[in-house]
């Protein structure tokens, strides 16, 4: 990108997080973003961590945000802010980037921050780092150092956005710490010059409709049982089920297995699917390609299951067993019942 020469960089101060909410609800990589917010915040060094939360009725989300980390809330309260538009959401933080000009800017890279960010940053005329899985500081420059998976995961490229303001990353779920929550904490809050019309909206929302797959919570998850090939056939995913209903946990499932069609993308782990941290990760049948252990090798305990005492996936395993999975999984049921 070339220089913008007309931006004086010095103009732009703090860390801000876009407080993604749905329904009245902060979505859960709002606080790994905080989380990691705070680290660089504290790298820079004299800046503060801000939100900017959109929507209507934001006491009690403001609330919670002061007490994941967030110094400076900015809120834009409005009905015509109630649900995600690309056109409102688009217009109210572009504006409020102009008006007080943050060096960073994070999104969650869920459907939502996906269809904004980039939206955001045409109009306010800087770059965007989709997909990032690391976030740094330059010591040096104190410039935001962006790590994003090419490749189909077989390298890791680092951007960085030295000439121009805010540097702006989307960030996969799953792959920070969230901030831990202090009660009690408060901060400031500053309400952002509001000029949308409804006018300015050209999409209106009739209904909001949630399907079985939109109850998938991967990245909240404490324990997945995943499936791979190496189930054979869709109904191998009932034994999965029952067994994740058992200890508590949620199915994932590796992209061959969705190919296949034998589960929901929804359930997809990996580098095209959701990257995931939970506290055990139970890989079934999954051989271990790279674009799968992008997704849930930082998972606290790893458990593969496979046939082939080779497989990949062993690599990264805390614990494995070579059998039959389904000779394997009635047993653990047995011995975790």
């Amino acid at each position: 990108m070339a220089e913008n020469k007309g931006i004086d960089l010095s103009a732009y101060k703090d860390v801000w997080v876009f407080a993604e909410q749905r329904g009245g609800v902060i979505t859960p990589v709002v606080f790994e973003l905080l989380g990691k917010g705070r680290d660089l915040a504290s790298d820079i060094g004299d800046v503060k961590l801000c939100a900017i939360l959109l929507g209507e009725g934001l006491e009690d989300m403001t609330r919670q945000l002061f007490e994941a980390g967030a110094d400076v809330v900015y809120t834009a309260d409005s009905p015509l802010l109630k649900n995600y538009t690309a056109d409102g959401y688009t217009k109210v933080i572009s504006d409020a980037i102009n008006e007080f000009k943050p060096e960073i800017v994070l999104y969650g890279a869920t459907h939502i921050g996906r269809d904004l960010a980039p939206r955001i940053a045409k109009r306010v005329s800087t770059g965007l780092t989709a997909d990032c899985t690391k976030l740094d500081i330059d010591p040096e420059t104190k410039g935001i150092l962006q790590t994003r998976p090419a490749f189909g995961g077989n390298l890791m490229a680092t951007i960085k956005c030295p000439n121009h303001r805010p540097q702006m990353s989307t960030v996969r779920p799953g792959v920070m710490d969230k901030a831990p929550v202090q009660e009690g904490r408060t901060g400031e809050v500053i309400p952002v010059t509001l000029t949308l019309k409804e006018s300015d909206i050209r999409t209106k929302i009739i209904e909001i409709v949630k399907t079985a797959k939109d109850m998938v919570s991967l990245t909240d998850a404490e324990i997945i049982v995943s499936g791979g090939a190496g189930l054979g056939d869709a109904s191998g995913f009932e034994l999965l089920q029952k067994f994740a209903d058992q200890i508590g946990g949620v199915v994932g499932a590796s992209r061959a297995a969705v190919d296949a069609g034998w589960i929901d993308h929804s359930h997809q782990v990996g580098q095209t699917g959701t990257t995931v941290k939970p506290k055990i990760y139970i890989a079934c049948g999954i051989s271990g390609a790279i674009q799968h252990l992008a997704g849930m090798q930082t998972s606290d305990i790893i458990i593969a299951i496979n046939k082939s005492p080779i497989a990949p996936i062993f690599e990264v395993a805390d614990y494995g067993i070579v059998g039959d999975l389904y000779k394997v999984i009635p047993e653990l049921m047995e011995v975790w019942g």
